[in-house]
């Protein structure tokens, strides 16, 4: 146990035997720095039941924790704070026992499964800047998870088939002249999404002419020929025509090929993709049940529907009148097949705030039809990511593709590293692994620091900076960790992970405090489904161990014992932010 559970055990305790109370939920908080303590625990909430001054029940639990808990020193009560400071010894044990656990701060196997979707794009289309905070947060959210205890499940959705599909085979089959991403050096993801573009430019060129010629711009919107022909070619994909079907293979596969090479770039990957090619039919069966049921109802049309007003939210078409399907038909089909796949625990969607509406109906769905894993989805909502220039539209060509943004960071990295000329004598492989280190534990920093439910603005300028709020700054932190202990080393400064008893300065405290609270804030990130949580955390974590090196010594400490205890910190640090960061899917080097 470390200090907190410890305190938080003895307060649960003191309140047994001193008020006869049992209280399951402890809650303990940093104490300001204005008042002198480590951990403040508020008594206002006892008054009332107590009926007792919360100063009293106060000065009654600090007294209980002094005599018996053995890591509480000392202690003072301004109003209804407990303020609590910790003995010598127990920061010590703490960082003695942190340093000495690979696995600090991680739980063990909980026997609960949980799957995590992200990811989902377009196969008319590369990975963009909105792709990838999702994708960063798909992957953060499973590390942390896991971390908490789960067994988890990355799966992606590929959205595959499609009047958007269809608009970019259309475009490719009237311009393209046979041009593959071999002939034309394109990854196949940016050559059919070049076409995306074309085919956008001239459907609105052809809009434009029907409106000159009489036309309403709703009627040249449907009439406009490219538009038919594309709803044609969707018709000829959905009864398998077999060039349609050919064509339409043969474009995915430069896409996948594409996507494949951006996600092994960014570090992501996952255990199942599903396509909505062989998902779009499913949910009929589960439309049936539900009109046995009484669930849903039909109205004259013979289309089906579901009253969802007495969840606060309207009436919703689940299946068209011809028969046909719509979005949500699908979902509530593949969320079936998903469960009878894997008979996860719990279910997250990692999708944009857009689509919030659709995740509380198809929940209130799944939970109408009975189904048993309905309490476990769970939409996690996060904002879009908007340029300065404004909002993204793919079909016009305006996304800022994820590729050229992680060269873009990785060169901004490049050029600061290489000003600095501390890495003169790094070869050049060792260099360019550097470089890619820090732009891309940039760009994750940056999209994942923000609390995900907040729309963010994005500047790549920033993302790379070496000081502030950013992943460079938690990199190179970590990177002088590591080259105070290859110093020791060097000197010949023999240390092991063993700790002595020694006076502590306040730096180190504060420093053997931030560690000690990682596992709490990664329980914490796990229930708010918050990577911003533990980027919080790793800077922190930087920011207290640089004022730790700013004010005592290290290396030049004579006190042999003292020595022993600041190296242990520092590899204690350095295995802290090394996980922190490894949460959030970021490297950090060992030099830079």
């Amino acid at each position: 146990m470390h200090i907190e559970s410890i305190i938080k055990t003895y307060i649960q305790s003191a309140l047994q035997e001193i008020y006869n109370v049992a209280e399951e939920t402890i809650l303990l908080q940093p104490t300001k720095k204005d008042f002198e303590g480590s951990y403040t625990f508020v008594t206002f909430p006892y008054t009332k039941s107590l009926r007792k001054p919360p100063v009293e029940i106060g000065n009654s639990l600090g007294q209980y924790l002094v005599e018996k808990s053995g890591v509480v020193s000392k202690f003072n009560v301004v109003q209804g704070f407990l303020n609590l400071s910790i003995a010598e010894s127990a920061w010590i044990e703490a960082l003695n026992t942190l340093a000495l656990d690979p696995n600090f701060g991680f739980s063990a196997p909980n026997g609960q499964s949980v799957m995590v979707e992200f990811s989902s794009p377009n196969t008319n289309k590369p990975l963009h800047l909105g792709h990838l905070r999702n994708n960063f947060l798909g992957d953060s959210v499973s590390r942390i998870l896991k971390a908490n205890g789960y067994d988890v499940v990355k799966t992606c959705l590929v959205n595959d088939r499609g009047i958007h599909i269809c608009k970019s085979m259309l475009a490719y089959a009237k311009l393209g002249n046979g041009e593959t991403p071999e002939s034309s050096g394109l990854k196949g993801d940016h050559l059919i999404g070049k076409y995306y573009v074309l085919f956008d430019k001239e459907y609105k060129r052809q809009i434009e002419a029907l409106v000159a010629e009489g036309k309403t711009k709703e009627e040249a919107e449907k009439k406009a020929p490219w538009m038919l022909e594309a709803q044609q070619l969707l018709l000829k994909w959905e009864q398998s025509d077999a060039e349609t079907i050919a064509l339409w293979k043969q474009m995915n596969e430069w896409v996948y090929a594409g996507f494949n090479d951006t996600y092994q770039k960014i570090g992501v990957s996952f255990d199942k993709t599903y396509y909505e090619s062989n998902t779009y039919l499913l949910g009929k069966d589960a439309v049936d049940e539900g009109l046995a049921k009484g669930v849903f109802f039909q109205k004259p049309d013979n289309s089906v529907w579901i009253d969802l007003s007495a969840e606060g939210l309207d009436e919703k078409l689940v299946l068209r009148g011809d028969g046909t399907s719509v979005y949500m038909t699908q979902d509530l089909g593949t969320t079936d097949l998903k469960f009878a796949d894997f008979h996860t625990n719990k279910s997250i969607w990692v999708v944009g705030n857009e689509q919030d509406y659709h995740f509380q109906v198809l929940f209130a769905i799944l939970k109408r039809l009975g189904r048993a894993y309905a309490e476990g989805c769970y939409h996690l909502s996060y904002g879009m990511v908007d340029l300065p220039s404004g909002k993204m539209k793919s079909r016009e060509g305006t996304v800022v593709d994820a590729d050229e943004l992680v060269a873009e960071v990785t060169a901004a990295a490049a050029e600061e590293g290489n000003a600095k000329g501390k890495i003169d004598d790094f070869s050049e492989t060792e260099k360019q692994r550097l470089f890619s280190m820090l732009g891309l534990g940039a760009l994750k920093y940056y999209l994942l620091k923000v609390d995900p439910q907040k729309r963010m603005l994005f500047n790549p300028a920033e993302s790379v900076e070496l000081h502030g709020h950013t992943g460079p700054f938690i990199q190179y932190t970590h990177a002088r960790t590591r080259s105070v202990l290859r110093k020791a080393v060097q000197m010949g400064v023999e240390w092991s992970k063993s700790a002595v008893t020694v006076p502590l300065t306040d730096s180190e405290k504060e420093v053997i405090f931030c560690l000690t609270q990682f596992p709490e804030r990664v329980a914490d990130a796990a229930r708010n489904y918050s990577p911003a949580l533990i980027s919080q955390y790793a800077y922190e974590l930087a920011k207290v161990y640089n004022t730790f090196y700013a004010e005592v010594s290290i290396l030049q400490e004579p006190n042999a014992d003292a020595q022993q205890a600041r190296l242990l910190l520092s590899q204690a640090v350095a295995d802290g932010i090394q996980k922190a960061m490894g949460l959030l899917g970021i490297e950090v080097p060992d030099r830079m």
